[in-house]
C-alpha cells in the first residue's frame, strides 16, 4: 500500500440501504457465478439470528474493521455491497497509516479491544504473525478452496510453519511511471530503456532544472528491496543466515549509486507537498514504483491525467528479469474476538478478496492492483486508459505480477530496513564504496539479531 497517509482518523458507517445497492449494481455482480444470492460460503448469509457463511456456524451481525487511505475507502465500497447482500453490519473505520498500526499493536498486545478485520501490510506480516495474536485461518482457506486464485508470492510473508494467518488483498508489480509530456519535449524514448544503464542515458538528455527520478537519500531501503527481489533474492538464507551483501546486493548498490552520480536524482521526502508538486509540475519525469501508485496519481495530480506512460523496470543487464513488487497488503483477523465474530469476519473477508467482483471494483476505483490471479483475465486490463494517454497500462502490472519472484519477509525485515538506509545514505553523502557499503549492513544486522554471516 502507498505509505502516505494524509488522512485524519474518521468514523465511517456503511448503511445497508438500497440506495447504495443500487448505486454498485450498474458497474458489478453480487458474487460468484455459483453463488444461490444468499451470500457468504454456502449459509443463509447473516439473516440476523447469528447464522451463514460457514455452513450453520453462528455469525455476529455487526462487525468492526480498521484501515487507512483508499485501502479503508475500498473497504467502504465492499461493505456497502456485503451489508446489502447479507442484512449484516460491516463498519469501515478510517484512520492515517501511523496511528492506526500503533493503535493496532496496543490492542492486539492488551488481548482486547482490537477489531474484527484489519488490514496488515505484508512486510508486516512475520512480526505480527509472532505475537500469536493472529487468527490462523489456514482452515477456512482450504475449506473455501481460493488458495490457488492468488498469485503464488504473496503467501510466504502471511504464513509460517504452523498456519496461514491473512488473506492477501493487494500485491504491487513495479514499472516506471513516466511523464509522456516531459519525455517528449526532451527528446527521451520509453521504449529506448531497458537496462539501467538505458535508463542513465535517455536521463541525461533532460536539463539541470528537470529530474529523471527521485532518490531520497535517507530513505532508500525500498529502492533496494525491489530490485534485490527483482533478481530473485532473499535478504536471509534457508539456514537463517544474513545475505544482503551478495554478488547481486553490490550491484544494485552500485547502481544506485551510478544513477545519483550521474546527477539525475532529486532528493525529495517521499509523498511531502514537494514531491507531489515535483511530480505535477514536472519537474521530476519519471516514477519507479508499483501499481498502486495509480490511484495515488489519479487523487492527488488530476492535472496530470492523460501525461502518464508505463513500462517495465530496467534491467540491471540485457536481456535480465524485469518484475518486482514493491508492497501490499492482507486482511486480518485476531484471535481475541470470539467464534461468531470470527466467522463474519472471515465471511466478509473472502467476500471481499476472493472474489473477482469486489476486487475488480476496489482496483477500478482506488488502483489498488489485485492479489487474486485469476482476475487478470478480465477485460479492464486492456482498457486504454486515458489518464494514461490511451495506454492499456494495467496489463503491463498484470504481465508483471505474474513473474514476480517469491520473497521473505521476517520478524527481522525493520533490522534490514535500518541498516540499508544508514549505509547506502553514507554511501552516497559520503562516498562510500558500494561494496562496502552493503558489507556493513550485512554485519549491523548480523550483530543485531545474532544471524551469522552467509
Amino acid at each position: 500500500m502507498p505509505r502516505n497517509s494524509n488522512y485524519s482518523r474518521r468514523r465511517m458507517m456503511i448503511g445497508t440501504g438500497a440506495a447504495g445497492a443500487a448505486a454498485l449494481a450498474g458497474c458489478i455482480g453480487t458474487g460468484d457465478s455459483e453463488d444461490d444470492g444468499n451470500g457468504g460460503n454456502g449459509g443463509n448469509g447473516g439473516n440476523g439470528n447469528g447464522n451463514g457463511g460457514n455452513g450453520d456456524a453462528p455469525m455476529a451481525d455487526e462487525i468492526d474493521g480498521w484501515g487507512w487511505d483508499v485501502a479503508a475507502r475500498s473497504l467502504q465500497l465492499t461493505a456497502e455491497e456485503y451489508n446489502a447482500e447479507h442484512d449484516a453490519t460491516v463498519n469501515i473505520e478510517e484512520f492515517g497509516r501511523e496511528a492506526m498500526k500503533d493503535d493496532l499493536q496496543t490492542r492486539l498486545a492488551s488481548g482486547s479491544g482490537a477489531p474484527d478485520v484489519s488490514m496488515l501490510e505484508m512486510i508486516d506480516g512475520p512480526s505480527y504473525i509472532d505475537t500469536g495474536s493472529v487468527l490462523d485461518i489456514s482452515d477456512r482457506i482450504e475449506e473455501a478452496g481460493v488458495y490457488d486464485d492468488f498469485v503464488p508470492g504473496v503467501w510466504d510473508a502471511l504464513s509460517d510453519d504452523d498456519g496461514i494467518y491473512a488473506l492477501p488483498w493487494d500485491i504491487g508489480p513495479t514499472a516506471v511511471y513516466y511523464r509522456r509530456d516531459v519525455y517528449d519535449e526532451h527528446g527521451l524514448d520509453a521504449d529506448a530503456i531497458e537496462t539501467w544503464d538505458d535508463f542513465i542515458a535517455e536521463g541525461e538528455k533532460l536539463p539541470d532544472d528537470v529530474s529523471m527520478l527521485n532518490l531520497p537519500v535517507d530513505d532508500l531501503d525500498g529502492v533496494w528491496r525491489y530490485q534485490f527481489r527483482q533478481l530473485g533474492n532473499n535478504p536471509f538464507t534457508d539456514d537463517g543466515a544474513v545475505n544482503i551483501h551478495n554478488e547481486d546486493s553490490v550491484m544494485i548498490a552500485e547502481t544506485i549509486k551510478e544513477v545519483y552520480d550521474a546527477g539525475i536524482a532529486a532528493d525529495l521526502d517521499g509523498w511531502s507537498t514537494a514531491w507531489f508538486g515535483a511530480y505535477e509540475s514536472g519537474d521530476i519525469a519519471s516514477l519507479p514504483s508499483a501499481a498502486w501508485m495509480e490511484g495515488t496519481l489519479r487523487a492527488e495530480l488530476p492535472s496530470t491525467a492523460g501525461n502518464w506512460g508505463v513500462y517495465k523496470i530496467p534491467a540491471h543487464e540485457p536481456g535480465g528479469p524485469r518484475a518486482s513488487n514493491w508492497g501490499g497488503s492482507s486482511l486480518m483477523i485476531p484471535n481475541q474476538i470470539d467464534d461468531a465474530e470470527r466467522n463474519r469476519a472471515w465471511d466478509y473477508i473472502e467476500w471481499s478478496l476472493a472474489t473477482e467482483e469486489m476486487q475488480l471494483l476496489m482496483y477500478d476505483e482506488f488502483g489498488l492492483f489485485p492479489a487474486l490471479e485469476t482476475t487478470y483475465d478480465d477485460d479492464t486490463f486492456d482498457e486504454e486508459l486515458d489518464f494514461f494517454g490511451g495506454q492499456a497500462a494495467r496489463r503491463v502490472f498484470a504481465d508483471v505480477a505474474e513473474d514476480i519472484p517469491d520473497y521473505q519477509f521476517s520478524e527481522d525485515t525493520p533490522e534490514v530496513t535500518d541498516a540499508i538506509n544508514t549505509e547506502f545514505e553514507r554511501m552516497l553523502r559520503d562516498d562510500l564504496d558500494p561494496e562496502d557499503a552493503v558489507v556493513a549492513a550485512a554485519e549491523t544486522v548480523a550483530e543485531r539479531t545474532g544471524r551469522d554471516l552467509a
